[in-house]
């Protein structure tokens, strides 16, 4: 095979570091999702608890941790989706 009918790696994946580059965009596409149901559960349990405090309450920050899981899910589901949605464009 010559070299003008080669695929650079930016085409063939297999080829030099385009398993590695197309890893890295991946990577970056999803890094975002990763943290964001941990955070939604933190930012609802901190919600929750603050409430708690300030109401003298002890099942608030329950309520809050489960609303906060619920949203979790709900953003990590839209942005899968959107995903999807953009690669069968």
């Amino acid at each position: 095979m010559s070299n003008a009918h080669r695929k650079s790696g930016s085409e063939d994946p297999g080829a030099g570091n385009g398993g590695r580059d197309e890893f890295l965009r991946l990577m970056t596409r999803y890094a975002p999702a990763v943290g964001l149901l941990p955070a939604s559960i933190l930012a609802g349990y901190a919600i929750g608890y603050g409430l708690d405090y300030l109401f003298s309450t002890t099942f608030l920050r329950f309520v809050f941790l489960l609303l906060g899981v619920a949203a979790g899910i709900v953003q990590l589901m839209r942005i899968l989706g959107n995903d999807m949605n953009s690669d069968m464009k």
